[in-house]
C-alpha cells in the first residue's frame, strides 16, 4: 500500500501534465490554422492587387516620359510628382470630403430612384407583350442615347437645379437597370414556370418567389450597367449645371478649369476615377456571390 500512494500521485500528476500538453497544442494548432488562413488570405489580395499595381505603374510611366517629353506646356499636362502632391493636400482638406459626401448622395439617390422606376418598367414590359410591343424598342432606344442630350431640356424643365441633375441621372440609367430586368425574366426556363404553376405560384408571389430570384445574374448586370450610366450622367451634370451653394466634385473641378489649375484638376479626375471603380468592386463582389451561390464558379 505505501508503495502505491506514491505510484498514483505520479500517474495523477503525469494526467495532468498531459492534459496541459494537450491544451498547449490546441492553443498552438489553432494559432497555426489561424496564420494559415492569413497568409491564403494575403496571398489571394496579393495575386488580385499586383495586375493592378503593375497596370498603374506603367500609366505613371508613360505619364511621366510624356511630361519629359514636353509634348504639352507644363501650364497644360503637370507631372504626376505635382498631381499627386496636389491630391494630398486635397484630400486633407473639410471641404473635400464634403464635395465627396454631396457628390455620393446625387449618386446614390438618384441611381436608387432609377432602380425603383427600372425594375417597375422590365417587370411590366416583360409581363404584357402588348406593352413590350409599344415601348420595347423605346427603352432600347434610350439607353444608347447619350445622356449630356438630356441636358438643355432639364435646364429648360427644372432650371438650374438639383432637380435637372437628377432628371439626367434618373433617365441615364432607368433604361439599363429595365432591359437588364427583362433580359433575366425572358431568359428563365420554362420548366421552372411550370414548376412554379404546379406549386400554385399566382401574380405576385410568382413574380417574388420564381421569377425575379432566377432574373437576377442578368439583374445584377443591367444594376452594373445602369450604375457607369449614371454616373457619367452625374459627372457631365455638376460640369454643366453648377447649382449655387453645392460645392460637389464637378463644381469643385470646373473651378479649378477656370482657375487654369492643372495639377488640380487632374487630382479631381484620379478621384472620380477611384470612386468609379470602387462601385465597380463592390458589384464585382455582389455578382461573384451570386455565382457561388448559383454554382456558376469554377472549383
Amino acid at each position: 500500500m505505501p508503495t502505491d500512494a506514491p505510484t498514483q500521485g505520479t500517474d495523477r500528476d503525469t494526467s495532468g501534465a498531459d492534459q496541459v500538453t494537450g491544451l498547449d497544442a490546441l492553443e498552438l494548432g489553432g494559432r497555426v490554422v489561424e496564420e494559415r488562413t492569413l497568409g491564403r488570405v494575403g496571398a489571394a489580395v496579393w495575386r488580385s492587387a499586383w495586375p493592378k499595381l503593375l497596370a498603374v505603374g506603367i500609366v505613371v510611366a508613360l505619364w511621366q516620359a510624356v511630361y519629359w517629353a514636353e509634348l504639352r506646356p507644363p501650364y497644360a499636362l503637370p507631372s504626376p510628382g505635382e498631381v499627386f502632391s496636389e491630391l494630398g493636400s486635397l484630400i486633407s482638406t473639410g471641404e473635400f470630403w464634403e464635395s465627396i459626401q454631396l457628390t455620393m448622395t446625387r449618386a446614390i439617390t438618384g441611381f436608387a430612384l432609377a432602380v425603383l422606376l427600372g425594375t417597375v418598367i422590365g417587370a411590366a414590359v416583360a409581363r404584357f407583350s402588348p406593352l413590350r410591343a409599344a415601348i420595347g424598342s423605346l427603352i432600347t432606344g434610350l439607353q444608347t442615347m447619350p445622356s449630356i442630350m438630356w441636358f438643355p431640356l432639364a435646364i429648360l424643365l427644372f432650371q438650374i437645379s438639383e432637380s435637372a441633375i437628377m432628371f439626367v441621372v434618373v433617365i441615364g440609367a432607368t433604361p439599363s437597370v429595365a432591359n437588364g430586368l427583362i433580359s433575366g425574366i425572358d431568359y428563365v426556363p420554362r420548366t421552372w414556370l411550370r414548376v412554379g404553376q404546379v406549386l400554385g405560384m399566382r401574380g405576385f408571389a410568382k413574380y417574388r418567389h420564381l421569377i425575379l430570384p432566377a432574373s437576377l445574374p442578368s439583374f445584377i448586370s443591367g444594376l452594373k450597367q445602369g450604375w457607369a450610366f449614371s454616373w457619367r450622367s452625374l459627372m457631365a451634370g455638376e460640369l454643366l449645371v453648377i447649382v449655387p451653394g453645392a460645392l460637389s466634385i464637378g463644381a469643385r473641378m470646373q473651378g479649378a478649369r477656370d482657375l487654369v489649375n492643372a495639377p488640380l484638376v487632374v487630382a479631381y479626375i484620379i478621384v472620380v476615377l477611384i470612386l468609379g471603380i470602387f462601385i465597380d468592386i463592390l458589384f464585382n463582389a455582389a455578382d461573384n456571390a451570386l455565382r457561388r451561390r448559383w454554382g456558376l464558379t469554377g472549383s
